[in-house]
């Protein structure tokens, strides 16, 4: 059987409180010690450096998916090896989502919200069932929680758009959820 692989979707940045980055190597060597395999976005800057270089470190495999024009951006060393270059971020997307068994989302910007609602969109019209996750570091994630009750309280969603995601606090409860939903686990 193979091991789980877990979709990482996260900041190219730190952000602004030290516990972004923590949450992220917290991550990083959870996914190694329950020796899942680790998909993310190939670079080595922001939360997406830090859940990589601290999953690595502690032993976990990892598929790395990155775009053409971001290797320069995004890309400051770490060995290509592992690695799939896409021409753009919509294949990376599809390529990160399609070699994972469960999505988790860390804080991070415009990019990241890109891909929470591309793979949210993609299970409410029924193209897959798997875990979406969002480690609401710090409460993070509070204002976009409001939005999607606010866009089901205005009748632009279903009620059962919330029940497609689901926010964990912290990183203990994260393991726990993911535990809970993958195969084999």
């Amino acid at each position: 059987m193979t091991k789980p692989s877990i979709c990482l979707f996260c900041g190219s940045r730190p952000g602004a409180r030290a516990g972004y980055a923590e949450a992220a190597r917290e991550t990083g060597a959870m996914i190694a010690r329950n020796g899942w395999r680790l998909v993310f976005g190939a670079g080595d800057v922001g939360l997406m450096g830090q859940v990589a270089t601290a999953a690595l470190a502690q032993g976990a495999t990892a598929l790395g998916v990155i775009p053409v024009h971001l290797l320069g951006r995004e890309r400051n060393g770490r060995d290509m090896a592992g690695t799939v270059v896409t021409e753009d971020m919509h294949e990376r997307k599809k390529v990160m989502f399609m070699n994972s068994d469960a999505v988790v989302v860390l804080p991070g910007g415009a990019g990241t919200l890109d891909e929470f609602f591309e793979v949210l969109t993609w299970a409410q019209i029924g193209l897959h069932a798997k875990p979406i996750l969002l480690l609401d570091v710090a409460g993070y994630w509070q204002p976009l929680l409001a939005l999607v009750d606010h866009i089901i309280a205005e009748g632009f969603a279903a009620p059962s758009l919330r029940g497609l995601f689901r926010p964990v606090p912290d990183v203990s409860a994260l393991e726990i959820a993911l535990r809970g939903a993958l195969p084999g686990s």
